[in-house]
């Protein structure tokens, strides 16, 4: 499709948006923008064959997803969103990359409720952080698997917190959806873009 192979282009040097300088931004946003105009999915919550699924994160403008990749020590790895409509869930995934055995994870949970065909309200309700070999991670999608079956890891393998939703809410809007590419807004003016794994 017109618009995709430039907007993926776009990204693809900005490594979720760390490295990106203003001009990056600014093209990045263009790119989205032209592409958000030829959506093929006009009501994306409908169409929950495409929408459902695992999601790696290719770029955000959100600082509080990027300064993951402050800590000391660390890197930022992969980020994925995973949605889980049946279930109305979400679950962003931040894999953090350290020395040997000590890579981490960082891992919330919401819930989601329609609000319109393209728009999530997002309320956050758990939090989980730990050494990946300590949870038991393998991938994303055995992680969230163990996420929805462990009411609470012990203090032995993470750090399993309550959110309080109240105060950690949000929206996001899809404003494009094809096969393998999203693209979506959030309430603080956030921008992202997604791949289907």
């Amino acid at each position: 499709m017109l618009g995709k192979a430039e907007l993926l282009n776009a990204v693809a040097g900005a490594n979720r948006g760390i490295n990106s300088d203003a001009s990056d931004r600014s093209a990045i946003q263009a790119a989205a923008a032209t592409l958000e105009e030829r959506n093929p999915t006009p009501d994306p919550l409908q169409a929950s064959d495409r929408l459902d699924g695992d999601w790696r994160l290719l770029y955000t403008t959100s600082r509080e997803l990027l300064n993951i990749d402050r800590l000391p020590l660390a890197s930022l790895g992969p980020i994925y969103q995973c949605i889980r409509l049946a279930e109305n869930r979400i679950y962003n995934i931040a894999e953090v990359n350290g020395p040997p055995l000590l890579s981490g994870l960082v891992a919330v949970a919401a819930t989601l409720e329609a609000v319109s065909t393209r728009r999530v309200n997002v309320r956050f309700a758990r939090g989980v952080i730990g050494l990946r070999q300590a949870l038991g991670y393998e991938s994303v999608g055995q992680f969230v698997q163990v996420m929805q079956t462990t009411p609470r890891f012990s203090l032995l393998r993470g750090i399993d917190f309550a959110i309080n939703p109240d105060r950690q809410s949000g929206w996001l809007e899809v404003t494009y959806l094809d096969d393998d590419l999203r693209i979506g807004r959030g309430n603080q003016g956030s921008l992202f873009v997604l791949q289907k794994v």
